[in-house]
């Protein structure tokens, strides 16, 4: 996602008049625009989708902390704790599952030349580069480490 794309969902989210998609694309256009100014270069969509996990990284927390301690008052914020990681995983880029993941982590192992657990950090650290992060990690190293003897 580009910052311009951003733009044009706040602008869209403000026609439709949805708070809850408006409040979390101005959190993430916030935490953009603090990059730019703190380290004063202009921010990369790999920083934009850094800005969305750090964000569904701490609803996820916060929802799974009122879960836990789940009573009546909470009922509303949980729902809208839920509402809110929603909206941040669909703007996340869709990531490598299943078959795709599989064949791309055969070819990172064939192309490394890896044949034992110990090769397992190269072969995840290559993937996570290629991917920018986009797979679904525990089911990687299951798979990865399956293969390697």
């Amino acid at each position: 996602m580009q910052k311009t794309e951003l733009l044009e969902l706040i602008k869209q989210a403000m026609k439709a008049q949805d708070k809850t998609r408006l409040s979390i694309l101005r959190q993430i256009n916030q935490a953009i625009k603090q990059i730019e100014v703190d380290e004063r270069r202009e921010v990369t969509e790999t920083d934009i989708v850094a800005c969305i996990k750090k964000l569904q990284k701490v609803t996820n927390e916060e929802l799974e902390a009122l879960r836990g301690a789940a009573t009546d008052s909470h009922t509303q914020r949980i729902e809208s704790l839920a509402a809110q990681a929603d909206i941040l995983s669909s703007l996340l880029p869709k990531q490598l599952a299943g078959k795709e993941l599989e064949a791309l982590a055969d070819e990172v192992i064939a192309s490394l030349g890896a044949t034992t657990k110990r090769d397992m950090g190269k072969v995840m650290g290559t993937l996570t580069k290629q991917t920018n992060g986009n797979f679904d990690k525990p089911a990687a190293a299951a798979y990865i480490g399956s293969k390697l003897a």
